[in-house]
């Protein structure tokens, strides 16, 4: 079972379940904890080998490293919280996570709230990947991880967010990196699927304006998928939570705040 961290506010209230992305934890939400759990009851997950989740590394052995089962986990923990469904929120690969909750488990998601979401992976994305491939059995994985923090978020009012990737991600251990790595092999024909079909779950991506590689996919589909929108934050790389984390905040509790309120008005 997955490490997750729970902060009850109401019965009434609905569930919002943060979804990090590869390399951090559930601590990347530190900006958002207090504005969210004082409306919202709030689940913090630590992903498979991150966070406090690194404990369960000998059940992680034994299994395979896609997508799909690491989305099966963050289930796992929402029958274990006995939380029937909930708001998903994610940054970076975290979107692709709960991207996959949604085909494996869509009653779960009321609706999901995407943070620098990657929908696909192009030529200058692929080319890094490829080339940290070629490069991640004979280079320290920090030094890579320092490199693409550079490329990802390459600006200086990026730095905050570029120490916090790096930070958390010397707390996973080289051999987790590399299981990790492996599945950016499956991303594009994953992505691909899920650009072809809209699963009709209300959508927000919400992207820095700064978020170069990773922007430009995202507002195709947004134009393409009736049931996205897309909200451009300013000032903003990759990590919108921490670049922006008032904007983002307010922007994502507006959100969710419309999505419930016809089913506050039904009941």
């Amino acid at each position: 079972m997955l490490h997750y961290r729970r902060y009850d506010l109401d019965e009434a209230a609905d569930w919002v379940v943060f979804v990090h992305g590869a390399g951090g934890s559930s601590s990347i939400w530190h900006r958002q904890l207090r504005a969210f759990s004082a409306e919202h009851n709030v689940l913090l997950v630590d992903l498979r080998g991150h966070g406090d989740s690194q404990r369960a590394e000998e059940i992680a052995r034994l299994q395979r490293y896609t997508f799909e089962e690491i989305a099966r986990e963050v289930v796992e923990v929402l029958d274990e919280a006995r939380i029937a469904s909930a708001h998903f929120v994610g940054i970076s690969l975290g979107s692709i996570v709960i991207r996959t909750i949604g085909e494996i488990a869509p009653g779960r998601v009321r609706s999901m709230l995407l943070g620098g979401a990657i929908v696909r992976l192009d030529v200058r994305s692929r080319f890094l990947v490829q080339s940290g491939s070629a490069l991640k059995r004979f280079v320290p994985f920090m030094w890579l991880y320092k490199l693409f923090a550079w490329i990802i978020m390459p600006r200086r009012r990026h730095r905050t967010s570029r120490l916090i990737f790096v930070n958390e991600a010397r707390r996973v251990a080289r051999r987790e990196f590399l299981r990790w790595y492996r599945m950016t092999g499956e991303v594009n024909p994953l992505l691909r699927f899920y650009r072809e079909r809209d699963l009709g779950v209300p959508t927000l991506y919400l992207m820095g304006a700064e978020d170069h590689l990773f922007l430009p996919p995202v507002r195709r589909l947004v134009a393409a998928q009736p049931s996205a929108e897309l909200a451009i934050l300013p000032d903003s790389g990759h990590v919108v939570n921490v670049d922006q984390p008032d904007v983002f905040n307010r922007l994502a509790l507006a959100f969710i705040a419309r999505i419930s309120r016809p089913a506050a008005v039904a009941a």
